[in-house]
């Protein structure tokens, strides 16, 4: 199984690495996440830069695409050639974004007369709604084979429903326990 995140410059630290690092627990022979974008290396908001596994159009193959968010969503979700790459189908395939990347969900045309979450901002709003979506103010929402999921650390929901759907209920939850923090935890100095 494939999953892809797509990626671009000015894309968003955590956003990245908590799906990277939550879908990679999948303990599963066949289980390929990569990292995909316009250029070999792409640079994060805070100036890390990040290797790609591959070029965008290897997304329409895969079995599951999600894209990151970040300030470069606003570039992207208008550059042609950008969107002219991907030739994804909800009917095939899990399509998700976290945060801002819900932006180029709504310029692909997957947003359309669905409801969508993203990071609550007047502009994203606006946005989201001129590409047809509901903007709803929730953790994940899901319709179908398409998903958004609002602000960072919800990268998490999203993350638990590519595992849950494509491998299992028991592996979505070894995956993320394996990362939730304690209630109970104290820390002692």
């Amino acid at each position: 199984m494939k999953i892809s995140i797509i990626t671009f410059d000015d894309f968003t630290d955590l956003d990245l690495f908590i799906l990277w690092d939550l879908l990679n627990r999948v303990e599963k022979a066949d289980w390929q996440v990569k990292l995909l974008g316009d250029k070999a290396v792409h640079t994060s908001t805070t100036g890390i830069e990040i290797k790609m596994h591959g070029r965008l159009a290897e997304a329409n193959s895969s079995d599951a695409v999600l894209f990151c968010s970040g300030k470069g969503t606003r570039q992207k979700m208008t550059d042609e050639k950008f969107l002219s790459s991907f030739t994804l189908d909800e009917s095939r395939q899990l399509v998700g974004a976290i945060d801002s990347g819900a932006l180029l969900l709504g310029a692909l045309g997957f947003l359309r007369g669905k409801c969508a979450t993203s990071y609550p901002s007047a502009e994203i709003k606006q946005a989201l709604e001129s590409f047809g979506a509901t903007v709803v103010w929730q953790s994940f929402v899901r319709e179908g084979n398409v998903a958004t999921a609002a602000q960072c650390l919800s990268g998490k929901f999203l993350a638990g429903w590519i595992i849950e759907t494509l491998v299992g209920a028991e592996a979505a939850a070894k995956a993320l326990q394996s990362a939730e923090m304690l209630d109970d935890l104290t820390i002692s100095v």
